[in-house]
């Protein structure tokens, strides 16, 4: 596997201006009382601390709508108790790390699913551990988090399993973003840029690109030249899109070659957070994700933020 990387050659964009791009609305995080959704909990505690904004902690169970209203008055429902305890301690523990943080909660009966998406409506990100409600521990993602990650209209960050749930981790890892072919403008990009500032950690955009096999036995005396073109060709897409970030981060390019999907794995193992972008398509049916991103979901190494890209 080839890795190449290339000096910062930023526009001179005026320093700071992405800061607050998504600092404007509350951070959103899932819990279901399951350690990895109360370890997201932690996380996602740091990450509001980070940006400054507020921690909204939801549970939601279609359960609430029938065992809550069937018992008798005198007794509180099983469900709801459950549910409360379970808000109260993602609560506790995100006011344990961080005293001073404007955090809320709320119950919603209804499917997570459908919940969690309607609050990504209004939330500066969702944050979600890597299983739902399903006991099956085999499972590589739960899939609550998988559909979210699909449907939200805000950047969704699904914590890895093996992660270390502190924003702030020492020393402090770099944030990844993988270019894809969105160019200049692309929102992945932005939130990534976002996240290495606010961390004070590098940026590392990777762009990764492969050469056709039939391309490279064409003529014995091109061997190497049509690998040199692809790598030239995508280090020109990387160099494109790279053009607006501000001249303030420490941004390192690279081009690598290998399957996408490979190479960004490859680079979360000694990463902090990776960002990949997801179109959206209006009105199509099924999981809109791609398959890079529904590859890093299941198998990164870190946290990994799915970013929504208008089509």
């Amino acid at each position: 596997m080839a890795v190449h990387e290339h000096q910062n050659q930023n526009s001179g964009l005026r320093p700071g201006s992405l800061r607050g791009a998504f600092r404007e609305a509350p951070l959103v995080v899932g819990v279901d009382g399951s350690e990895p959704s109360l370890r997201a909990a932690d996380w996602a505690a740091d990450e509001a601390a980070l940006r400054g904004v507020p921690l909204r902690v939801v549970y939601a169970s279609l359960w609430e709508r029938y065992e809550g209203t069937a018992l008798a008055a005198e007794h509180k429902p099983f469900e709801e108790v459950r549910a409360e305890d379970i808000v109260a301690v993602g609560l506790r523990r995100a006011l344990t790390r961080h005293p001073d943080l404007d955090v809320s909660a709320e119950i919603l009966a209804e499917e997570p699913e459908y919940a969690l998406v309607r609050e990504g409506r209004d939330a500066a990100a969702l944050v979600l551990g890597t299983r739902g409600r399903s006991d099956f521990v085999e499972m590589l993602l739960g899939s609550v988090s998988l559909a979210v990650a699909a449907y939200a209209d805000c950047p969704v960050i699904v914590l890895r399993g093996s992660h270390d749930n502190q924003v702030g981790a020492t020393p402090a890892r770099r944030v990844v973003v993988g270019v894809g072919g969105t160019g200049k403008g692309s929102a992945a990009l932005r939130f990534a840029a976002e996240e290495a500032r606010l961390r004070r950690v590098p940026l590392d955009a990777v762009r990764a690109w492969r050469c056709p096999a039939y391309e490279s036995v064409d003529h014995p005396l091109l061997t190497g030249e049509p690998a040199r073109l692809h790598e030239e060709r995508a280090a020109k897409v990387l160099g494109e899109a790279l053009e607006d970030v501000p001249a303030d981060i420490d941004l390192r390019r690279r081009t690598v070659e290998g399957p996408t999907r490979h190479v960004l794995l490859d680079a979360s193992h000694d990463a902090g957070l990776l960002v990949v972008g997801a179109r959206r398509h209006p009105g199509r049916l099924g999981l809109q994700l791609g398959r890079v991103a529904h590859g890093v979901l299941h198998h990164a190494a870190c946290p990994v933020a799915v970013v929504p890209e208008p089509a």
